[in-house]
């Protein structure tokens, strides 16, 4: 496996002559490392208009940049879900 030589603060590009794929993610997440996705997922229980952005951005495909984003955006997508058809039952049980 070569490394290639970086300046201080820059990603190094890892290089793998049987997987060349496995060095197109070495940059970490944003927010915090976890991802849009998980970030917002988390944030949600206090905020639940994030899992709404998240829906966003899952349904515009944002995971086509990185596909690692997936996951935590599909379960900020399933919360928002849940949260909606919540809201609309206790709605409906409230005045109907």
């Amino acid at each position: 496996m070569a490394t290639a030589d970086g300046i201080k603060g820059d990603y190094a590009p890892i290089l793998d002559p049987e997987h060349p794929p496995l060095g197109k993610f070495d940059k970490p997440l944003p927010c915090f490392g976890c991802g849009i996705g998980w970030f917002s997922f988390l944030l949600g229980f206090a905020c639940p208009l994030t899992w709404y952005y998240a829906t966003i951005l899952y349904f515009g495909n944002y995971y086509h940049k990185d596909p690692r984003e997936r996951a935590g955006l599909a379960a900020s997508a399933i919360a928002a879900l849940i949260c909606t058809i919540t809201v609309v039952i206790t709605i409906l049980v409230i005045f109907l």
